[in-house]
This record gives C-alpha cells, sequence and structure tokens, in this order.
C-alpha cells in the first residue's frame, strides 16, 4: 500500500533522548507522528484529543481523571482527551503511532 504525504526530517526528541518521533503529514490533511520511547517514566501534556497506536512493546498508561495503570501491547491503542495530561510507563521499550483527532 502506497500512501502520499510528507515526513519532517528532523526528529522531535523528548526526555534527552529516551522519546523520539517524526512528524508525518499525509495527502489528506491528516497529521500524525511515528515514535519510539525507551525503557522509563514519562509524563505528556496535549493540545489535541490523540490516539496511541501501540506498534511494538510495551506501554502502561494512566488516563486523565483514573486511577489504574492499564497495559496496552502490539496492536492496541488508547485515546487520551484535548488539554489534558498523561503518565506512560514503557518498557521494555514501545513503537507508536500518535493520531491527532
Amino acid at each position: 500500500m502506497r500512501i502520499e504525504g510528507t515526513i519532517e526530517q528532523q526528529a522531535n526528541v523528548y526526555f534527552e533522548g529516551k522519546v523520539t518521533s517524526r512528524t508525518v503529514y499525509l495527502a489528506d490533511g491528516e497529521r500524525l507522528t511515528l515514535g519510539f520511547m525507551c525503557q522509563g517514566e514519562y509524563q505528556f501534556n496535549t493540545a489535541e484529543k490523540e490516539k496511541m497506536d501501540i506498534t511494538a512493546g510495551e506501554l502502561t498508561v494512566l488516563l486523565p481523571g483514573e486511577t489504574a495503570w492499564q497495559t496496552y501491547t502490539a496492536g492496541e491503542s488508547f485515546e487520551v482527551p484535548a488539554n489534558s495530561v498523561f503518565q506512560v510507563k514503557a518498557a521494555p521499550f514501545a513503537d507508536y503511532t500518535c493520531y491527532y483527532l
């Protein structure tokens, strides 16, 4: 399958290089990021609603308003509300795609 679009060459680098992503702009205007997290614990802020698809590895997530952590593995996804904060634990790593909804 061929997908038309543009990829930003410069990576988005967070947490001293332990989390990186590349922004992809599809021909239809959709924007997403392809990312990788090394083992660790991280906190993210959202401006837009996001859907995270785990493509490899494992990510344990504490979503806004929740008290229980949920673990997601390859083939699973979760959504995060706009203008919120969420926490994640990657072990041993997490490869992901983030869609901006």
